[in-house]
């Protein structure tokens, strides 16, 4: 576990305005190996210079983009040197709040440019005018900075933390919601002339959940930022719709806004007068939607439709230097490829377009930056069995050629390559009505050489998600490195594998997505590596939700790991963080004939509980309701139980910090050897 968590994690991108640079965010462990702490490198697109590190702080840095004149922004709470003594003493008490900083191109030191009181979150730059966009949390009272930082402050003094609502949502994921709301400023251009900071302006005002998680872009001529807009229904629902804010005037026009649709990932033309969205077809309790591409004119509003036939559910959009085209990232197959769809063309030829996969590989792409010249798309890629790396694409490929080329990347990560302890192969089954089955199987490297490994099978969250990538939460390769075979499926519900795969299991958690699991779990069973006389099941967050129900139905496996489980849908449904959106799948018969806890009589094979205490999208209730209906059941004469709860007070959804982290595994394989393989049990020394 120390050699994983010690590998550095990539993430985002930024391409500088010639192409020459390209830039990558870097978390390593810091001294202490209690956190994660991120640092800017830069990567040579062209894959002949090594990389170089261009930031350090204990704080770190994240959030790059560069200027027009290439000078890099980023986002950081490390201290300042130009602060003033009462500046100084809010940093000693741990207190500074993340700032926007330049490094100028041509060298020097970096510098704050700008500040809020609540932060600074989500930067967008114009390309061509170098206008800046960012969020800032910021009370509903606040007319100012000033305002707002004598507000907090009296918050503060005063020792109130209560939060007085008015709307719903009241948190998000681990997080409480207000009492300060996102609010969406600009500034012109920053300048290397003179040390003044940038003058924020207000473009919004307090529009409540407005901006709740949304993304922006700015128009390259800095005219415009395209965002996503939340707006309330009657009923407590939330709807994503797409807005254009004039930053001359702050006058605010609804581009997409339909009661069927929602509107996310837009990204502005470089022309100016196009952004392309993301629309997905809400859900019913009868049907899943569907997503697809569109066109919306910034001018008039009017929207076309792009590759409308195509069975994909697109995840980032990205536009092509020249504006003829768009790069598109999706699941597919138990991959996430790269696509590019054309443009050119009369609307009919927009919606019949047939997207072109650019990489035949088996990675998944994420964090896609287009080349300013028009010659290669960067990427992020990894694999079940690799994790991110810098890449480019050849954008005039196709699958026919090479599916991406490394990049050099930081000295930390690339010199030192990474090799899974073992071996990854595809296994294919048959559903019980017919439709196609697949997953990936990792294997330990000896398995079938020396001897048969016990089977792991982990189910995946969601539930619409798809095992496609490498997952620095959920590793399976951490197993695999102790032993056991691991068998990560793509039931029904899952992605990359049409709408209708979909709705095998829309509305119906309990049947087609569990025997889908059973029979690619046969499947698995008849490799010659798989010892299928020792198996275990597991999953986290919907994949918890899975193995509950697994331990109620069948006595199958030799031991349940379920973590930030659903356990009790009538329970579960009002009290997640986003009520709304679980109404639209699951009717009240559908929750109360899928639910879990109906079957807890059944329940005879041991279970392994984890659940953290700050997890709002599953919140604590289900992981105590689903400990007290198993110990409750125990019926052992001397008070004794099977089962554990491994409990996280101060853990969400997932288990983010190192050291709980390597709680996590060291319980869980204690947790699969005693029951799979009948070794004694032994208490992590952790955990006291």
């Amino acid at each position: 576990m120390a050699g994983f968590a010690a590998l550095p994690r990539l993430s985002g991108l930024a391409v500088s305005p010639d192409g020459s640079r390209l830039v990558v965010g870097v978390a390593r462990l810091n001294d202490k190996a209690t956190k994660w702490v991120s640092a800017l490198w830069e990567v040579d697109p062209e894959g002949v210079r090594p990389a170089r590190r261009l930031t350090r702080s204990a704080k770190g840095e994240a959030g790059p983009a560069f200027t027009p004149t290439g000078d890099l922004l980023f986002t950081s709470s490390r201290p300042d040197v130009d602060v003033d003594a009462a500046d100084a003493d809010a940093i000693d008490r741990g207190e500074p709040a993340t700032a926007l900083w330049l490094l100028p191109g041509g060298g020097g030191e970096a510098r704050v440019v700008a500040t809020r009181p609540g932060g600074i979150t989500r930067l967008a730059v114009a390309r061509d005018a170098g206008t800046v966009a960012l969020g800032s949390p910021t009370l509903p009272s606040s007319t100012d900075a000033t305002a707002e930082e004598a507000a907090a402050k009296a918050r503060k003094d005063a020792k109130v933390s209560a939060i007085l609502h008015d709307s719903y949502p009241v948190r998000f994921w681990d997080a409480d919601l207000g009492p300060d709301h996102p609010r969406l400023l600009t500034a012109p251009a920053p300048t290397l002339d003179g040390d003044d900071r940038l003058e924020l302006r207000d473009l919004t005002g307090h529009v409540g959940h407005a901006l709740l998680e949304a993304g922006w872009d700015v128009s390259p001529d800095g005219r415009t930022v395209v965002s996503t807009w939340v707006v309330p229904e009657g009923n407590g629902s939330l709807r994503e719709t797409l807005v254009a804010i004039d930053v001359g005037t702050g006058e605010r026009r609804v581009l997409l806004d339909d009661a069927d649709h929602e509107y996310h990932g837009a990204v502005v033309s470089p022309d100016n007068s196009t952004a392309a969205a993301i629309r997905t077809r809400r859900s019913t309790p009868d049907e899943p939607g569907d997503v697809d591409v569109v066109l919306v004119a910034l001018a008039d509003g009017s929207v076309r439709p792009v590759a409308a036939g195509w069975d994909r559910w697109p995840l980032q959009l990205r536009w092509t230097s020249d504006g003829e085209a768009l790069v598109v990232v999706a699941d597919e197959g138990g991959r996430s490829p790269v696509f590019r769809i054309d443009l050119r063309g009369a609307d009919a030829a927009l919606a019949a377009a047939q997207p072109v996969r650019l990489t035949a590989d088996d990675g998944a792409y994420t964090d896609v930056e287009v080349d300013p010249g028009g010659r290669f798309a960067y990427a992020l890629r990894s694999a079940v069995d690799a994790p991110p790396a810098p890449v480019r694409i050849r954008l005039d490929g196709s699958a026919g050629s090479p599916a991406y080329e490394p990049l050099p990347g930081p000295a930390e990560t690339l010199d030192r390559v990474v090799t899974v302890p073992g071996r990854l192969e595809e296994v294919t089954a048959s559903a019980d009505d017919g439709s196609p089955l697949r997953a990936w199987l990792c294997l330990p490297g000896d398995a079938g050489a020396y001897g048969q490994a016990p089977l792991l099978l982990w189910i995946h969250g969601g539930p619409l998600g798809s095992w496609n990538a490498w997952s620095w939460r959920w590793n399976p390769w951490l197993m695999v490195q102790q032993g056991y075979a691991v068998l990560l499926p793509d039931p029904g519900l899952s992605t990359g594998y049409g709408v209708d795969f979909v709705k095998r299991g829309w509305g119906a958690w309990g049947a087609e997505p569990y025997t889908d699991l059973m029979a690619i779990t046969d499947a698995a069973e008849a490799h010659d590596a798989v010892d299928a006389s020792r198996t275990a099941a597991m999953g986290g967050s919907f994949g918890g939700y899975m193995a509950n129900w697994v331990a109620g139905h069948t006595d199958r496996f030799d031991a349940i790991v379920t973590h930030a489980s659903l356990w009790a849908l009538d329970q579960f449904g009002p009290t997640t963080d986003a009520a709304w959106y679980w109404s639209r799948e699951l009717s009240p018969e559908a929750a109360e004939a899928n639910s879990p806890h109906r079957f807890a009589d059944a329940i005879s094979t041991p279970v392994l509980v984890i659940h953290g205490d700050k997890d709002y999208r599953v919140p604590i209730g289900e992981g105590i309701r689903l400990w007290w209906d198993l110990v409750s059941r125990s019926t052992a004469a001397d008070g004794s139980t099977p089962h554990r709860f491994l409990y996280f007070p101060d853990e969400n959804h997932w288990v983010l910090t190192p050291g709980n982290a390597a709680v996590w595994y060291a319980t869980v394989l204690a947790f699969l050897d005693q029951h799979v393989r009948g070794e004694e049990w032994e208490r992590p020394d952790l955990l006291g």
